[in-house]
């Protein structure tokens, strides 16, 4: 009797597609170009990170610098000394006035700056999340909207330095130098450590300005304005605390 054998099912060789059915999905971002992310998500996830975790060494370097200076502030601000005449421990610490109205403008114009450049970090993230859309026919982006942005916070960060120049000339008219004693030298220590820091911020800044000009990648404009936005935001809270330490711990 003939004996007559199920069928054996060939599994060819076929493309897999995605769980929906509909086909091949494309990737998340596409292969180059100079507006469209070309480097994989993964890729610009991975230097983001890097970048972020650079910057908060660099942030916690300079707390610590500043921390360093408040302590030394406060333990000068209540030593004494051993008047010769009178026998008795006196206080040494001399008062500093501040220009406060001019120091109020400074700070204003600082945290203008500030606005700025988060209007400038918020376009470029939009970019960002718009850049997929860039390769569909009839689809437009403007990749420079944050290119003025950036501008004007290099001219209020360049404001800000030039009018601490001012407030400076006007301790030395009035009679307080960087060797006076007391408070003045904390006065002039602390606003040039930070305007240094702020000028450094500036050069960042004028990168990203080069880096938009110049059409780069979206990753590498997103990473750029994301590092010196906040690098940009904890300046101003810096000078924020400098003025209140100086103003009120005279």
């Amino acid at each position: 009797m003939p004996v007559i054998s199920p069928p054996i099912a060939v599994e060819t060789d076929r493309p897999r597609t995605g769980q929906g059915g509909g086909g091949v999905h494309p990737p998340a971002y596409g292969g180059g170009g100079d507006n469209g992310p070309g480097d994989g998500s993964n890729d610009y996830v991975r230097r983001l990170n890097r970048a972020r975790l650079s910057l908060v060494l660099a942030l916690t370097s300079i707390s610590v610098l500043f921390v360093t200076f408040t302590v030394v502030f406060v333990l000068r601000h209540a030593s004494v000394v051993l008047d010769r005449h009178s026998g008795t421990y006196v206080h040494e610490w001399v008062r500093v006035t501040l220009p406060v109205r001019l120091l109020l403008v400074n700070t204003f114009v600082l945290l203008m700056s500030s606005l700025s450049i988060e209007l400038a970090r918020r376009s470029v993230r939009r970019e960002m999340a718009l850049a997929p859309l860039r390769g569909i026919p009839g689809i437009a982006l403007d990749s420079g909207r944050g290119t003025p942005w950036i501008a004007t916070t290099v001219v209020l960060g360049l404001m800000f330095l030039a009018g601490q120049w001012v407030a400076w000339e006007v301790l030395r008219a009035h009679g307080f130098h960087i060797d006076s004693g007391g408070s003045s030298p904390f006065v002039y220590l602390l606003t040039a450590a930070h305007a240094v820091h702020l000028a450094g911020g500036i050069l960042v800044l004028l990168y990203a300005g080069v880096i938009f000009l110049l059409h780069r990648a979206v990753e590498q404009r997103r990473i750029v304005v994301e590092v010196a936005s906040w690098y940009w935001h904890f300046m101003g809270v810096l000078w924020v605390y400098i003025f209140a330490l100086l103003q009120f711990g005279r």
